[in-house]
């Protein structure tokens, strides 16, 4: 089966690039070990490795923006995935917005914010 290479890297970490199954848009980045890996392809929903809470993490748990596995891609060294995912709820970034690539660096360095925010986070994590 493939299957990434998980001791290329010193932590067991990989990252994964997240992407709309219809749009293409880039949704986020995240990573993944082997229990991560392993969970994903049992549930076909996305599971991650979370390095500032040092746990697996089911993405949209909490809030409800679930991601569906549509397609998984290695890149040639194995060291890289891509998951094209049926975005549930609509927005992928834990701030609300769809993407986690909202914020733009505009002309002469200025921060240029797309899009609108999907939900309001202070309401879905309860903070």
């Amino acid at each position: 089966m493939l299957k990434p290479d998980f001791a290329k890297s010193a932590d067991g970490l990989i990252p994964v690039v997240v992407q709309d199954y219809k749009s293409g848009d880039v949704l986020m980045l995240a990573y993944i070990n082997k229990q991560a890996w392993d969970i994903t392809l049992d549930t076909q929903y996305a599971t991650y490795w979370s390095r500032s809470r040092n746990q697996l993490w089911k993405k949209g748990e909490s809030s409800g923006n679930l991601q569906r596995i549509i397609d998984i891609y290695l890149d040639c060294d194995r060291d890289t995935v891509l998951f094209k995912v049926d975005q549930i709820g609509g927005a992928a970034c834990h701030t609300g917005y769809k993407s986690c690539f909202f914020t733009k660096l505009g002309v002469d360095g200025v921060e240029v914010i797309e899009g609108q925010k999907m939900f309001d986070p202070d309401k879905v994590y309860k903070k």
